[in-house]
């Protein structure tokens, strides 16, 4: 029966990597968009050096621990992809972002972590040590569970899902449920606890996503503009009185017409005239001698 259980842990440990891998991939696009345009353009660097500091505390729980293989595999791409991210943000960001970034690496990384290890190497031994440390990663992977909280609420105050990406909270929801699976077989609290809050949210994001895309595109749909109706002429008729409605025009015979009125525009001739039809000492211009003559039509 422990040789099943363990084979089961073993599948969930793997699909666990296997979605665990795609959620950290997909801040690339957002690390290309600030290559491409060289710039942060506001983005924040808080999620990626708290993930980056949650890699570390799991990595240095799973040593301390004998079964949890799958666990150091992970976060240790985790730790490589992290470093990578802040790396690059730190190279972009203006001053006052780089600053930020800086301090919230020296509390949580140099200090947060090295205070973690120095205290439970010290202070506790053998599986005490274990415990203390399994106890503060559930308390600080609940922290980072509750932290959707804050999109969960700007996504019912605003009624978009525009800041809430559908396959992200897929991805997480679906990474929880092989998480919590991982560590129920393993009977380990530590692992399983946490997943159980990160489904819950993640359930929750998606349905917030399908009520709100709806209602979005409802909206979308009733601001729709309406269409722009073709030009028609309509020419009056003095032996009918009626008015009769002429073909109407093309787009090609549009753009024909306005340019024929902007040529006739930049073609103005000023032209002084005077009676027996001499000009008053002003000579004609080239421009003149080009214009058509007018026909004149006798009426019968």
């Amino acid at each position: 029966m422990a040789g099943i259980s363990g084979h089961w842990a073993f599948a969930f440990g793997v699909l666990g990597n296997i979605v665990s891998f795609i959620v950290f991939l997909s801040p690339i696009p957002t690390f290309y968009r600030i290559y491409k345009k060289k710039s942060t353009e506001g983005y924040q660097s808080i999620p990626y050096v708290i993930a980056l500091f949650s890699c570390m505390l799991w990595i240095y729980y799973a040593f301390l621990k004998t079964n949890v293989t799958l666990l150091i595999t992970i976060n240790s791409f985790g730790l490589f992809i992290e470093t990578i991210y802040v790396g690059v943000y730190l190279f972009y960001a203006p001053k006052k972002a780089k600053v930020y970034t800086v301090k919230m690496l020296l509390l949580t990384v140099v200090g947060g972590f090295g205070a973690i290890i120095l205290v439970t190497q010290f202070l506790f031994k053998g599986v005490v040590r274990g415990q203390i440390v399994g106890w503060i990663c559930l308390v600080f992977s609940l922290c980072v569970f509750v932290a959707p909280l804050g999109i969960v609420r700007k996504v019912i105050k605003t009624k978009s899902v525009e800041y809430m990406p559908l396959l992200l909270s897929v991805f997480l929801t679906l990474s929880a449920v092989m998480w919590f699976f991982y560590g129920l077989l393993l009977k380990d609290i530590n692992i399983a606890a946490p997943n159980v809050l990160g489904f819950i949210f993640g359930i929750l994001q998606i349905v917030l996503y399908a009520i709100y895309s709806k209602k979005e595109r409802a909206i979308l749909k009733e601001q729709k503009l309406p269409e722009i109706q073709k030009p028609a002429v309509i020419m009056e008729d003095e032996n009918t009185n009626a008015n009769r409605k002429l073909p109407e025009l093309t787009q090609e015979q549009i753009i024909d017409i306005v340019k024929l009125g902007l040529l006739v525009c930049a073609d103005k001739v000023h032209v002084a005239t005077c009676p027996n039809d001499t000009n008053c000492g002003v000579k004609a211009t080239n421009n003149v001698e080009n214009i058509p003559k007018l026909q004149t039509v006798e009426a019968n």
